[in-house]
């Protein structure tokens, strides 16, 4: 799943896609490099990220989603805001990546009413106050919890089981020792049943993880280490890797999973 964000604020590349046109060129490139979901957004999640109004975010991304869409690209909207979902699905999204896990109740019913895949993201709190003091009794098993219980709340909204995936919010209120347990345990979610999306790519958790060889990385650099976490999140089994960089990933995640194919056979 290749990431398009048209923000001006986003953590890695905000502002570079404002414009539709660089951010359909980017979209389309990243089908070339082996993606085989754009996910547009037109908000930022970044931690102390500002709210976006309605308004605002349609018209980000509402003319990215239908181009692409037109060109034949699987195209994911990444909005926790129903009216956003509903005129993207309009112009063609097939997928609605909401990082509330249908925190507004009328996004159930719109994903619902159209069919689209749905993925449920953990987060604690919002993107304005997630990393305040993050805690958990045990954050595998708490995040797992929750995301069942969403994943149920989907489906008794009508919502096709077959259509949800579940992401346990790699860095979505967590500190760094959250992030790394939940790496660990990512067999704990594939297990649910359900496919599960790990998006780790360029997260701040990783700048923390290498401070030993460099003090500062900017999110740019840490491309190397983003392709480590996706090489384990292939051999747990996860099925779809939210990156920016998908020419780098494409080819560690299909190494990664000739391995374990390979491995299964034998």
């Amino acid at each position: 799943m290749g990431i398009v964000n048209a923000t001006p604020d986003s953590f890695s590349d905000g502002g570079d896609r404002l414009d539709p046109d660089v951010a359909i060129a980017a979209g389309l490139e990243m089908v070339q490099d082996g993606a085989a979901i754009v996910d547009v957004g037109g908000e930022s999640t970044r931690p102390g990220a500002t709210p976006v109004s309605v308004e605002d975010e349609i018209a980000r991304v509402v003319p990215i989603v239908e181009a692409l869409s037109v060109a034949g690209v699987v195209v994911s909207i990444d909005t926790s805001k129903p009216a956003v979902a509903s005129a993207c699905i309009g112009v063609g999204a097939s997928i609605v990546n909401d990082v509330t896990a249908l925190g507004d109740p009328a996004m159930a019913g719109v994903c619902a009413d159209s069919g689209v895949g749905v993925v449920l993201m953990h987060m604690a709190g919002s993107p304005r106050t997630m990393q305040d003091n993050p805690v958990y009794d045990d954050v595998v098993a708490d995040v797992a919890t929750f995301l069942q219980g969403r994943a149920s709340m989907a489906e008794a909204a009508g919502i096709d089981p077959a259509s949800i995936s579940i992401d346990p919010g790699i860095g979505f209120g967590k500190t760094v020792g959250h992030n790394i347990e939940l790496m660990r345990n990512l067999g704990t979610f594939v297990e649910m049943g359900y496919p599960v999306t790990v998006g780790t790519s360029r997260k701040r958790f990783l700048g923390e993880i290498l401070r030993p060889i460099r003090a500062t990385t900017p999110p740019r650099d840490r491309d190397a280490a983003t392709a480590a976490t996706v090489a384990l999140a292939v051999s747990r089994g996860v099925q779809v890797i939210r990156v920016h960089n998908v020419r780098l990933v494409a080819d560690v995640a299909l190494t990664a999973n000739a391995m374990v194919t390979v491995e299964d056979h034998e």
